[in-house]
């Protein structure tokens, strides 16, 4: 029995897709499939830090897709990126995955792979063309609703979703002086830091 953690539209919710990391690792999920739509390149190091392989693909909000492509093959190098489509055997089934719905479905209609995932739409759905399971996990971002995920079991192809809670953007932010903000660290001076990935 194997799990595959199925995501996409992470938008670059990188609390979001941490939890998400953490969650499967501490369940021992081995593959992970991103839909599309991770942004930036930053959210790599949150996807490099599962510990299964991770098949990537772009979304329509590409970001900075040489820096993608390199770090994915540079430093992240659990993290296989796919280009627009991608297609993988595990566990004796056939999986591809694209980000538009029009195309998943075109896939599913050739009757040739047993799962087609997608997102775009940031809309769970899940659903049989034929005799392919289509998976939509939803959206990571959570904007119009909970950021979640969805699992897909390889023996049955069954589902579970999987919330995580709000967009990172819509919880409440705090606004302090440095001097405020340092006295609550204990003292502790504040350090700006770029995210620098080498």
């Amino acid at each position: 029995m194997s799990e595959i953690a199925i995501l996409s539209d992470t938008h670059d919710q990188i609390a979001n897709l941490r939890t998400v990391v953490d969650f499967c690792n501490n369940r021992e999920i081995p593959l992970m499939i991103h839909c599309g739509d991770l942004i930036s390149p930053f959210m790599l190091k949150a996807l490099g830090q599962f510990n299964g392989e991770v098949h990537l693909i772009y979304g329509n909000n590409i970001g900075d897709l040489t820096n993608i492509a390199t770090f994915c093959q540079i430093r992240f190098t659990n993290v296989v990126h796919h280009g627009p489509f991608g297609e993988l055997n595990f566990e004796g089934r056939r999986i591809a995955f694209v980000h538009y719905p029009h195309l998943a479905k075109g896939l599913a209609c050739q009757d040739h792979y047993d799962v087609v995932c997608h997102g775009h739409n940031h809309k769970r759905k899940i659903h049989t063309i034929g005799s392919t399971l289509m998976i939509n996990p939803g959206q990571l971002l959570g904007e119009d609703q909970d950021a979640g995920f969805t699992v897909l079991e390889t023996d049955d192809l069954s589902t579970k979703r999987f919330q995580i809670g709000n967009c990172l953007f819509d919880r409440p932010i705090t606004v302090r002086t440095e001097e405020e903000w340092k006295e609550e660290r204990g003292g502790k001076e504040v350090v700006s830091r770029p995210i620098v990935i080498t």
